[in-house]
């Protein structure tokens, strides 16, 4: 099994910044792409922002210019720096990861439990 722990949301004015962080930990031989998605209050559940194993990167037009995504493979772990906040970037943001446990496996897409961000003056 894998674990993936969000961390870095709060409360942030607008035209503040954020950084999220999620790390995935337990039985890993490999993580292809990992990814945010954030899901508000009565609304689907939307790609923010994905990156490959070879750090590829992938945005939603809302966040496009504002929003980098980025990696540590060797931490397991993947950021989203997030500027330029506005109200409309209001929601639970959730990390995934595409997991192999072992070599020539299959892969298995994890989530975390989310963190909230909330842009409010």
């Amino acid at each position: 099994q894998v674990q993936l722990v969000e961390s870095g949301g709060g409360l942030v004015q607008p035209g503040g910044s954020l950084r999220l962080s999620c790390a995935a930990s337990g039985t890993i031989f490999s993580i292809n792409a990992m990814g945010w998605y954030r899901q508000a209050p009565g609304k689907q559940r939307e790609l923010v922002a994905s990156i490959t194993s070879g750090s590829s990167t992938n945005y939603a037009n809302s966040v496009k210019g504002r929003f980098t995504i980025s990696r540590d493979n060797a931490k397991n772990t993947v950021y989203l720096q997030m500027n330029s906040l506005k109200p409309e970037d209001t929601a639970r943001y959730y990390c995934n990861a595409d997991v192999t446990h072992q070599a020539g496996g299959l892969t298995f897409r994890y989530w975390g439990q989310g963190t909230q961000v909330t842009v409010s003056s």
